[in-house]
């Protein structure tokens, strides 16, 4: 008789090695000509956890991750949770004060980096940038693309090593003193902390726990219907929820093969979904918009897609059909969450209609709660519009170093307010219909009015602003702006400015000069009217 199956681990420290006594020999992880089975990955993980016990880290510390999608992110990253650390995945997008920012505040002691990422020397540009990194002692570099490539030469900051070096030093830990660490870790202790930024624009950083956050993706996994074989396209950066919880981790505990991308490329995509037999893609609108509408798909053998997952923005009935038709894939879902829940809420059922797939956001996920309240906190009844709040294992213990935003966001009874407009219909399905906050979605990436509209603000010739989101149909939404001046300026003029201070996501795609903003007799600025014009609906 077959041997029993392993049983789930209680913390991410040690799901590797679940992953690896589970599915063995098959095959992990492809990344270029590199292929590994789920056993070569978790040896890969435990010299890195061993790298990290050399390196000083300690359980406890905070380690941030700035790098694009790849095995080193892999390894560095769960061998630095393997040895108890927590970690804080960066935005790759980040402009280096908005890294600082998060490495400085969550009071990371390492940073796990690349070099030359898309011509980006993450190092040079963010020591360069004169900005108080607080705790931070000392850097990896996991991989170094620049031209001479030396990684960690004379124009590197101390307390700089490489990946090399880094895993030399690991050599000299014993294994068993790995395993040690790893089995203290314990399900209630911090697993991550991902920074979301609020209507302010000050990001909060989100804390989870190692049982929440696989609870939740052992639940989810099986409900989008995941399964040992599968060949996923992890197109979603692992420094969101969707690329590392619902890519990664997700992986690891159903048996299915990562094939990660650093950078959304359509030719590219096609042709390693064609080449590696791909069965599962996930992605918001814009990445299925791209491949469907993509001239040369015809020439690409897709047959292998079953499964695609989508969300983040509005998702048109048509897109529903067209996934379903034009790629091949007979299994769809949709999905909603926030990274306060862990990233997950509820889910479409993959065999829905593609009206219900793309009206609603299915139903909420087994042992969790969902309600829909008015201003006042009563609970309305099926079919009325009000405020999502939600209820489960998977809410976060709340923002670190914040407590009156968690105690904002958190509500007595464990309730968590989402921000989002929704409502649920006679089968306890929901809908989102709008949002309470500002907050709009640019390519699955969340984008912060009232962060953009700062920077708007110190352009000299500025003296009033306002952003909001519009519909876009490749990008889901985009950002639209108006300005007051005091003078002549341009389009291109103010694309430059808000480009060289902000991730390209948030960036406006419009800009509209008006004589004043919109605003009523207690001077609040009517959001709700620059919406409908951004929308092109008359008033």
């Amino acid at each position: 008789m077959p041997p029993p199956p392993p049983q789930p681990p209680a913390t991410l420290a040690r799901l590797p090695e679940y992953a690896a006594a589970a599915y063995g020999e098959l095959e992990a992880l492809a990344d270029g000509e590199v292929r590994w089975t789920f056993a070569r990955l978790a040896a890969e993980i435990s010299a890195a956890a061993r790298a990290a016990i050399a390196h000083g880290i300690r359980p406890g510390d905070r380690v941030a991750v700035w790098a694009p999608n790849s095995r080193h992110w892999i390894t560095a990253a769960l061998g630095a949770v393997g040895a108890g650390a927590v970690l804080v995945p960066v935005n790759t997008r980040y402009k280096p004060a908005e890294a600082a920012d998060i490495i400085r505040r969550s009071g990371a002691r390492v940073l796990l980096t690349e070099r030359g990422f898309l011509g980006t020397d993450y190092v040079r540009d963010l020591h360069a940038s004169g900005e108080d990194l607080g705790a931070l002692a000392s850097t990896v570099i996991l991989r170094d693309g620049r031209e001479e490539g030396t990684g960690t030469g004379p124009d590197a900051p101390p307390g700089t090593v490489s990946w090399e070096a880094y895993l030399r030093a690991g050599e000299a830990v014993p294994d068993a003193e790995r395993a040690a660490r790893a089995a203290a870790v314990r399900p209630g202790d911090l697993s991550d902390i991902l920074y979301t930024s609020g209507t302010t624009g000050r990001s909060k950083g989100v804390m989870t726990t190692h049982g929440q956050t696989l609870r939740l993706y052992a639940s989810w996994s099986g409900l989008v219907t995941l399964r040992p074989g599968d060949r996923y396209l992890l197109v979603n950066p692992f420094f969101h929820t969707f690329g590392y919880k619902a890519g990664v981790l997700a992986c690891l505990l159903r048996g299915v093969t990562m094939l990660p991308e650093a950078v959304y490329d359509t030719d590219r995509i096609l042709h390693r979904m064609a080449a590696e037999r791909v069965t599962c893609l996930m992605g918001p609108p814009t990445v299925f918009h791209g491949l469907i509408r993509h001239p040369a798909r015809a020439a690409h053998d897709l047959s292998a897609l079953r499964l695609a997952g989508t969300g983040a923005a509005s998702v048109p009935t048509s897109l529903v059909e067209e996934i379903r038709t034009e790629l091949g894939a007979p299994d769809v879902f949709t999905a909603y969450g926030l990274t306060e829940s862990g990233g997950v809420v509820s889910v479409c059922p993959t065999d829905a209609d593609a009206r219900t797939l793309a009206h609603t956001v299915g139903l909420p996920l087994p042992d969790t709660e969902v309600r829909i309240c008015d201003p006042l906190g009563a609970v309305l009844p099926a079919g009325e519009p009000g405020e999502v709040q939600v209820r489960g294992y998977h809410v976060t213990p709340g923002y670190l170093d914040d407590p009156a935003s968690t105690a904002e966001a958190v509500l007595p009874g464990g309730w968590l307010r989402t921000g989002d407009i929704g409502v649920l219909d006679g089968r306890g399905y929901l809908s989102i219909t709008d949002r309470l906050k500002d907050m709009y979605v640019v390519g699955g990436f969340n984008a912060y009015p009232a962060e953009v509209e700062n920077v708007l603000l110190t352009h000299p010739a500025i003296t009033d602003a306002a952003v909001v989101g519009a519909p876009d149909e490749r990008l889901g939404e985009v950002g639209v702006a108006y300005v007051v001046t005091t003078g002549p300026v341009t389009p291109e003029e103010l694309t430059a400015w808000t480009r060289e201070r902000l991730a390209n996501f948030k960036v406006p795609r419009r800009f509209t000069v008006l004589p004043e903003l919109p605003r009523n007799a207690g001077g609040k600025l009517l959001k709700t009217e620059l919406r409908r014009t951004a929308r092109g609906e008359s008033a």
